[in-house]
């Protein structure tokens, strides 16, 4: 995870916290007050720092090994060939190579290029690649998208902009938390309110209602200690953090702890085809010369062509598989193969100039497009050798194209892959292919997947660049062919512009964009360094199929959290009305620390802890406010209405102040019991046991202790 705290800032982080100190300064108004019993909650508050501290300190420990495994490395040129280093181990003069996909880890000077193509959108906002010759800047944090190249790192370390760069980027996408924003917007106003009202409550009690110093003080004490929602930051920073644990036992890497919520509430996934629903495997399965050029010939030159590049994907593996390298023709300039062009080239002395590429980008030859279009339906991707003029940057301006021949090229369907996205059908989270392959060989792919609807497909590349009007062209299109970086994110944007959650699944830097744009970005560890900096998830298997598991995990933390949420935000609503009510009132406030303490502990603490540990993957349709508020401001609201009733009822009926603050007592633990019992539902029978021996507990504390939590014993309460 990135910027995983050390050992020291976890244990900062939940000791020197804002409720840590106010709880502290109301156990000194308690000390004050001489009546000792009252500072309990203080227990409850280490034991909350405690726990947390443990549960952190521990998914550290897990976390760490798995961030061993993908730390960034440098690739040193030596005399003995490449070698891989630790970043911390660079220093300023060496020698660096980098290769499609590579980050650039260091502010370098280009001292060898073929082909070499970089990304600055991390620096410059722009997405086009820019060409790099010997004696060009690399910046890090930028990433290359095409050819290879060496480089002279100028400054490493602190000194260069690689940390501050990825920071950045991260800021502008980090995974958006509704169920984090709001809380933090709960206890934000609730930290604005604590003081003045607190200030208004010991006033009130003191100067108005005719309680002693000490009775004021506990009494302040127990209105602002109930406003206070420490458990539930603990509870979320705890939940998030025993999800990462789980989900790095599920061999997936958190990089940001917000990516959970975004995953479990993902109803659109994305997905590049190629590593995903297909092994990534190719294997040449047939060579169609055309215009009378024979086998030899085209052998010939592709053992010249393929062996100018030291790029080392799936499709080149596949053909020089096939074709063996040799010497007969020299390679001169070059152009290396990437995303956005849809093509290779290369000048073989004494041949002529060659490129290699998708059919439909590079000929306008209606009856060959319509044959590669042919074998692309029946699930072939197709390649076309050519040779033209001269290289030029795109494929509209290259001259003179004669076709030499049209490759056939197959995949293989994972065999997990049709379990997996049947699962996600089930779960009703709609799913996408965003390919770069023609929109009909992805078809045929996603619909031997299993994929509904995967003869619904279209050619992106007729799609507009504006994602306003993508929304529009999206239509109920499946399957995403001849999809280039900048579509892949218009194309997320336009889902998102719809109100879906999007997560997108990749491994290439043809992903990084889409990654980047997603509310949820899910990499593979094997895949491109640029992927994996880009993604909120690293699947350290690199296998599609642990997604199953990684979404049940997510939606299991986050229906925990929702549960449970309600029954804090029970306690904060009913504080902060009795606050203000009984300061208009100008009488006692009806609890005090002591009782509260029984009342978290039964009805909120214990419950929430064995909910945490919960199972349950029913996450709830709407928002996270929509969902507690259901619950807790009802009952907040039935709760400070049955406190009214009996401060009112009080004179009537002649009652004692232990019998008021033991009826008080019995409707603040009933109602918040009866909170309990809504969020558990559906109830199960460990569910049922655990509401039934709470609530024994809290009627056997009154029952046994009654004098120290400030009531009368029951049988004597009329």
């Amino acid at each position: 995870m990135k910027n995983l705290k050390s050992k020291r800032q976890i244990i900062l982080s939940h000791t020197l916290t804002y409720f840590n100190f106010l709880n502290l300064a109301l156990a000194v108004l308690v000390i004050l007050s001489g009546q000792y019993k009252n500072m309990l909650f203080m227990g409850v508050v280490i034991s909350n720092s405690l726990i947390g501290i443990i549960q952190e300190l521990k998914v550290k420990k897990t976390i760490d090994r798995l961030s061993i495994i993908t730390a960034s490395k440098a690739h040193l040129v030596t005399d003995q060939g490449i070698q891989d280093i630790p970043l911390k181990d660079l220093q300023a003069g060496a020698s660096l190579y980098f290769s499609t996909g590579d980050q650039v880890v260091a502010d370098c000077t280009v001292t060898k290029s073929q082909g070499l193509e970089i990304n600055e959108s991390m620096l410059t906002g722009e997405s086009l690649p820019q060409a790099k010759k010997p004696g060009d800047k690399l910046f890090s944090g930028t990433f290359v998208v095409a050819g290879s190249g060496q480089a002279t790192a100028n400054q490493v370390g602190q000194d260069n902009y690689a940390s501050r760069l990825v920071e950045k980027a991260r800021s502008k996408r980090r995974a958006s938390s509704e169920m984090q924003n709001t809380i933090k917007k709960i206890i934000r106003l609730v930290s604005y309110a604590i003081l003045p009202i607190g200030l208004l409550l010991f006033y009130i009690q003191f100067y108005q209602s005719g309680s002693t110093l000490s009775d004021a003080l506990v009494q302040t004490v127990a209105g602002v200690l109930g406003m206070i929602p420490e458990g539930l930051v603990l509870l979320t920073s705890v939940s998030f953090i025993l999800g990462v644990g789980r989900l790095a036992r599920q061999k997936a890497l958190v990089q940001e702890m917000e990516a959970i919520e975004a995953l479990a509430r993902v109803n659109v996934l994305c997905l590049d085809k190629t590593g995903t629903i297909t092994s990534g495997n190719l294997t040449l399965t047939d060579i169609l010369p055309l215009n009378s050029y024979g086998d030899q010939m085209v052998e010939n030159l592709m053992g010249s062509l393929l062996y100018g590049f030291s790029e080392d994907n799936a499709t080149s593996r596949a053909l020089k598989a096939y074709f063996p390298g040799n010497d007969l023709y020299q390679i001169g300039e070059t152009m290396a193969f990437s995303s956005s062009r849809k093509f290779m080239g290369a000048d073989l002395v004494d041949a002529g100039t060659f490129v290699l590429g998708a059919p439909d980008f590079l000929s306008q030859d209606l009856p060959l497009i319509r044959k590669a279009e042919r074998y692309a339906s029946q699930g072939y991707r197709v390649l076309l050798l050519a040779a033209c003029d001269k290289l030029a940057p795109s494929a509209q301006d290259l001259e003179g194209l004669i076709p030499y021949a049209l490759f056939l090229l197959s995949d293989q369907i994972k065999e997990d892959a049709r379990e997996t996205l049947e699962f996600f059908a089930r779960e009703h989270v709609q799913v996408k292919i965003l390919s770069g392959d023609n929109p009909a060989t992805a078809s045929i792919a996603a619909s031997q997947a299993g994929i509904d609807g995967a003869d619904r497909y279209v050619d992106a590349s007729t799609l507009s660049e504006d994602p306003d009007l993508v929304q529009e062209e999206l239509g109920d299109y499946v399957v995403f062919g001849r999809v280039s970086p900048e579509k892949k994110r218009a194309i997320l944007k336009a889902y998102q512009a719809r109100g879906q959650v999007v997560g997108m699944v990749g491994d290439g830097v043809n992903d990084v964009l889409a990654l980047t744009e997603a509310d949820c970005g899910i990499a593979m560890a094997n895949g491109a360094d640029a992927a994996r900096q880009a993604a909120h998830i690293l699947l350290m298997d690199s296998n599609f199929s642990s997604m199953k598991n990684i979404v049940k995990e997510g939606r299991i933390i986050i229906a925990n959290i929702q549960r449970v949420s309600a029954l804090y935000l029970t306690k904060t609503i009913y504080s902060v009305l009795l606050c203000i009510l009984f300061i208009i009132l100008g009488k006692d406030y009806p609890f005090i620390p002591i009782q509260l303490t029984l009342i978290s502990a039964v009805a909120i603490g214990i419950p929430s802890f064995l909910l945490t540990l919960e199972r349950a993957e029913n996450l709830r349709p709407g928002s996270f406010s929509q969902h507690v508020l259901r619950i807790s401001l009802p009952a907040a609201i039935l709760l400070t209405a049955g406190i009214l009733c009996i401060h009112f009822l009080t004179d009537p009926l002649g009652l004692s102040r232990l019998q008021v603050q033991t009826l008080n007592l019995l409707t603040g633990g009933a109602v918040s019991l009866g909170v309990l019992v809504a969020v558990c539902q559906p109830m199960k029978k460990h569910l049922a046991l655990m509401c039934l021996v709470l609530s024994l507990g809290f009627l056997g504390a009154l029952f046994f202790l009654p004098e120290f939590f400030g009531v009368l014993p029951l049988w004597d309460l009329f």
